[in-house]
C-alpha cells in the first residue's frame, strides 16, 4: 500500500508542481485573474518548485521498506495534505474557494488519509 500510495502522491505532485511552473494561469483558473502581475506569476512559478521536489522524494522513496527511514517521509506527506486538505475545507464551507475546490477537497483529504493509514506501524518491520 505504501508504494501505490507514494507513486500517486508523486505523480500528483508533479502534476501540480509542473501546472503551476509552466501553466500557472490555466491552473489557477477563477483565482489567478486575466491580468495577473508578473509577480503574482512569478510566486506561482516558485510554489511549483517544491511540489517537484517532494514528488521526486516520494517518487525514490516508494520502494523504501524500513520503516524508521520513511516513517518521517510518509508523516510530512500526511502533514502537508493534511493542511491542504483543511485549507480546503475553509474555502469550501466559507463560499471562498472556486467550485473546483471540492474535487481537490476530496482528493487531498484521501490523500492525508491513507499516508495516516500508511503510518501505522508494520508488524514485519523490526524497526
Amino acid at each position: 500500500m505504501r508504494t501505490i500510495l507514494l507513486l500517486l502522491s508523486a505523480i500528483y505532485m508533479a502534476l501540480v508542481g509542473c501546472a503551476l511552473i509552466f501553466l500557472p494561469r490555466q491552473f489557477g483558473t477563477g483565482a489567478v485573474p486575466a491580468d495577473a502581475s508578473p509577480e503574482l506569476i512569478a510566486l506561482l512559478r516558485l510554489l511549483g518548485g517544491p511540489f517537484l521536489g517532494i514528488a521526486v522524494l516520494n517518487w525514490l522513496t516508494r520502494r523504501l521498506d524500513t520503516g524508521f527511514v520513511l516513517r518521517p517521509i510518509l508523516l510530512a506527506n500526511l502533514v502537508g495534505f493534511g493542511a491542504v486538505a483543511l485549507n480546503d475545507l475553509w474555502g469550501v464551507v466559507s463560499g471562498e474557494a472556486r467550485e473546483i475546490a471540492k474535487l481537490f477537497l476530496v482528493i487531498h483529504s484521501l490523500f492525508a488519509l491513507s499516508f495516516l493509514l500508511a503510518l501505522k506501524p508494520d508488524r514485519s518491520d523490526p524497526c
